[in-house]
């Protein structure tokens, strides 16, 4: 019965029928081509159903109605995994490293021990907490198993059952009626008034109704015949008859376009894989280097590979990897106070990348909630107030339009439903077509009790709507005669119309009347409202045929709705737009409500917009899709399927774009999940489309999005202010060692036990407070940086290497003028010298001083610290005062003496070197200073 492709199964005449079906092998037409009848004969079953033995056997031979569990791997690989970054495999050198330096070393230093146990409890944090973010992000429990609706009704041998969705298999007869889930992939049968809402597959937001009518050959998701799994009956009732469970439907054929669908690095990932295999290159070499320089000079191997591990520790930011997942991690939980709830850590940055967001329509620009908002009747409109399915607001000058909202009214389905929360922290729901829903909430506004007036005027017919007539008709009893209620498309129901009343008053519809009333549709359309006429006529019996029920109508005007735009929206996609953030529409509807919601947020504003549907996608090759990505013109695609989703973001992504992907149904995961950010609705989305996420909007709202480009841009500020932190003063550490080997020094002026102290004990607690600081007020004025922009961009060296200057010149003046003051040659000093002693304990407490003023000078790129405040960030004033505290705690306690071979200063000497240690910040104060004035007159703005 089931298929491995997408068509419906074809007939062929029991169980040898089904195998040639499955097979392809079998030219007949497919079941939406069959009359009512034949569609049985062709599924082997019956109008009563199956028997329940067969269903038994099916079951057995077809496998049960679910989509495949995603594999997904055991525990210990990607808590493995974690180790095998390049950045930790640096880090587990490092330690490896400083282990060995302790086997060699004559005597042995418990403190070397120590701290390479250190370093490895830094690779274990690490892998700890990426692992903890990573796992429990993905631990989304089956989210297409929650998809699937758990139980549906069925027939079997004629009789009623309400059985798990998981024991479908074809040929079951299933029932289904508003408010129903669709549990697999079904040929309706019997439709009474069925209407089915496909946008979880399809985009599109409207209810389509169903026939049980054959069709002429279409791709399956346009086959009016059919209902598939994951959709949503919103109007009616009807019976269908299964052909594709499982993996085999619809759902499971997107099901698998999101398995296949690689996620994708962000470009952070990237950055720093690239910033691991530098530094990791660079620490290797240069220790390998000065390995080399020392032997010549008659000093023993062991030593000089002890001075070459220094120098290569000096160079590894032991505490970055920590220090990087914390700071994604504070930006995780800035984004969670704004509704955006971030699954991957290393999304935070790439939404500060972002260059272009593919967004929906439906719930994401818009409200999800059709509404009327203008009424015209008698050649004039009547505003309507008020948003969403909760009777707020008014109807203006209603009583010329009543009659018409009573009509409407009458002829709807569809019935809201209260929120069931009590403190009103839900909202109301329609449950049945949208539009109906609308205009059932207009009437209310209106002050009309359709309660009421459907008792006073019972329903006794109706014809139900179909798209080939476009309109809708309920025929009621009303005192001693009958009324019709007419509603449909304007052009339709005005061809049947010889009256209009307006205002009470009838008269004939002349052709200036039938003018004004084209005319009023045509404007009300070009707002980008949905326009239905509504009309009626006396009856003088229960049952007319449709034909008299629907000519000779009198015309009582028209109803314009609209799903409106959520408020915030329109100032989150101006936001975008100086943030020079291309935003690009993806739907599933109609290019002209594309347009229309598109032109009210603001992502168009040209008279002239690229639309462009998914039948000219389908014609275009690679290289035309690319040439019409890179037009800058405002960028409309409408009537769009999955797989143009995802090659639409695939082209993006070919040209070098960063790109965010919006969505709520299953038919957005694949390209979610492809994309380098995939954004999720939380409320109304759909659980697969959660699953392939990188983030969920919590409120579904667009101008979330806009608020975490904000956040994911600091975050990617902050990361390079703490590297610039970092790395300086691994230029202080590695300078001194270079000149003394140069000088001829025996000794080193700075151990690697005393810069792994720096690295894990002074600088990472700074490092957090960094990536702690609030976005700078014009983050969202600059344009996103380059997918091919490095962290160590020029910018950043040259900062780097301004600091680290300062402060390598700064220390190695403090150590040889301490060594040079003591009087004694540099071939007597010894590791127990207390004037080397002191000098190496000046180095290490002249760089975590400089440090100190170091991290404020960082805080800002070009504003001055006295302009955001001194102490507006207390955890780093905690942090730098933890840091000098552990410093004096290194030099005066005699325990850790021993370790660090440390000696106690004096008050002149902190005195020095906080002098000292001032002039980074002094100096970048300085360069900052020229920069605004260099900017301001380059701006004309007078100093």
């Amino acid at each position: 019965m089931m298929r491995t492709g997408t068509d419906p199964l074809v007939p062929g005449g029991g169980a040898a029928g089904v195998a040639g079906a499955t097979s392809g092998s079998t030219p007949c037409p497919a079941v939406l081509e069959l009359a009512t009848g034949e569609v049985f004969t062709a599924l082997d079953t019956s109008r009563r159903g199956l028997a329940a033995d067969r269903a038994r056997a099916r079951l057995e031979q077809y496998g049960a109605n679910e989509l495949p569990r995603a594999g997904r791997p055991a525990v210990w690989r990607p808590l493995l995994a974690q180790f095998t970054d390049l950045f930790a495999v640096v880090l587990i050198v490092a330690s490896g490293l400083t282990f060995m330096a302790y086997g060699l070393q004559e005597p042995r230093d418990v403190g070397t021990l120590q701290l390479a146990v250190a370093i490895l409890g830094v690779v274990v944090l690490n892998a700890v907490i990426g692992f903890a973010q990573e796992y429990s992000a993905e631990r989304t429990a089956q989210a297409l198993e929650a998809m699937v609706p758990h139980t549906c009704r069925v027939l079997r041998g004629g009789e009623r059952l309400e059985l798990p969705a998981r024991e479908l298999v074809p040929g079951d007869v299933v029932l289904l009626e508003a408010g129903d889930a669709v549990s697999a992939d079904c040929r309706v049968v019997e439709a009474h008034e069925l209407a089915v809402n496909n946008a979880p597959l399809t985009g599109e937001s409207n209810a389509v109704g169903r026939t049980a009518d054959a069709v002429t050959a279409v791709p399956p998701l346009e086959a009016r015949n059919c209902v598939f799994m994951g959709t949503d009956v919103v109007a009616g009732s009807g019976r269908a008859v299964v052909f594709a469970t499982g993996p085999t439907t619809e759902f499971g054929r997107i099901y698998r376009l999101a398995a296949a669908a690689p996620r994708q690095k962000t470009p952070l990932q990237l950055q720093v894989a690239s910033m691991a295999r530098r530094v990791a290159g660079a620490a290797l070499a240069i220790g390998a280097l000065m390995f080399v320089v020392r032997l010549p000079t008659g000093e023993s191997v062991v030593p000089s590979f002890v001075f070459a591990l220094g120098v290569m520790v000096a160079l590894v930011p032991e505490g970055l990897p920590a220090t990087l997942s914390v700071s994604l991690a504070i930006g995780v939980r800035r984004m969670a106070r704004r509704q955006a709830l971030i699954k991957q850590l290393l999304a935070v940055e790439a939404l500060g990348s972002t260059t272009v967001v593919c967004t929906d329509k439906t719930g994401t620009l818009t409200q999800a909630e059709m509404t009327v908002s203008q009424v015209w009747a008698g050649r004039q409109p009547h505003p309507v107030s008020g948003v969403g399915y909760a009777p707020d607001g008014q109807v203006a000058d209603v009583a010329p339009v009543r009659e018409l909202l009573r009509v409407a009214g009458l002829c709807c389905n569809a019935r809201l439903v209260p929120p069931a929360d009590p403190a009103g922290r839900e909202r109301r729901r329609v449950l049945g077509d949208t539009t109906e829903g609308a205009l059932l909430v207009v009437a209310a506004k209106a002050g009309l009790d359709l309660s009421a007036e459907e008792a006073a005027a019972p329903r006794v017919t109706e014809f139900p709507f179909d798209s080939t007539r476009k309109l809708m008709t309920t025929v009621h009893k009303g005192g001693a005669g009958y009324q019709a209620c007419v509603k449909g498309a304007p052009v339709e129901v005005l061809a049947r119309c010889v009256e209009v009343e307006w205002e009470g008053r009838g008269g004939q519809l002349t052709e200036q009347e039938r003018a004004a009333v084209v005319g009023a549709s045509d404007a009300l359309a070009s707002q980008g409202l949905r326009v239905l006429a509504v009309a009626r006529r006396e009856l003088d019996g229960p049952r007319p045929t449709q034909d008299e029920a629907e000519s000779g109508l009198t015309l009582l005007g028209l109803v314009g709705m609209l799903d409106p735009p959520r408020p915030e929206v329109t100032d989150a996609v101006a936001a975008c737009r100086r943030a020079g953030i291309r935003i690009v529409m993806v739907t599933g509807d109609h290019p002209l409500t594309g347009e229309a919601v598109a032109r009210r947020v603001g992502i168009v504003r040209r008279p002239d917009p690229l639309v462009v549907t998914g039948a000219r996608l389908d014609a275009m090759d690679d290289e035309a899709l690319d040439a019409l990505l890179a037009e800058p013109s405002e960028l409309l695609l409408c009537r769009v399927s999955p797989e143009h989703k995802m090659r639409v973001v695939t082209a993006f992504q070919r040209r070098g774009e960063v790109v965010a992907v919006t969505g709520d149904g299953a038919n957005d995961a694949p390209a979610l999940k492809h994309a380098d950010i995939g954004v999720a609705m939380g409320a109304s989305g759909t659980d697969v489309a959660r699953e392939a996420a990188s983030m969920v909007l919590l409120d579904d709202s667009f101008a979330s999005i806009a608020a975490a480009v904000r956040l994911g841009r600091a975050v990617y500020q902050n990361i390079r202010k703490f590297l610039v932190y970092l790395f300086s003063h691994n230029i202080g550490e590695l300078v001194p060692i270079l000149a003394a080997t140069f000088a001829g020094f025996p000794l080193v002026p700075i151990s690697a036990v005393q810069i792994l102290a720096i690295d894990l004990g002074s600088d990472v607690l700074p490092a957090l407070a960094l990536g702690a600081e609030p976005p700078e007020p014009d983050v969202m004025d600059r344009p996103p940086r380059s997918r091919r922009e490095r962290l160590f961009s020029a910018a950043v060296v040259g900062r780097i290497l301004f600091l680290g200057g300062i402060q390598a010149v700064c220390v190695t003046g403090v150590f040889f003028w301490h060594i040079t003051a003591s009087g004694i040659p540099f071939d007597d000093f010894t590791e127990d010298t207390l004037a080397y002693q002191e000098a190496i304990t000046m180095v290490q407490a002249g760089i975590v001083l400089s440090q100190f003023f170091n991290a404020l000078a960082v805080r800002t790129d070009r504003q001055s610290i006295l302009s955001v405040g001194l102490l507006s960030n207390p955890a780093l004033l905690a942090a730098g005062g933890f840091g000098v505290a552990l410093m004096a705690a290194i030099s005066y306690l005699p325990p850790l003496q021993a370790v660090f071979n440390t000696a106690p200063l004096d008050a002149d000497d902190w005195a020095v070197l906080a002098g000292l240690g001032t002039l980074p910040l002094i100096a970048d104060e300085a360069r900052k200073a020229w920069l605004r004035r260099r900017a301001n007159h380059r701006k004309g703005v007078p100093r």
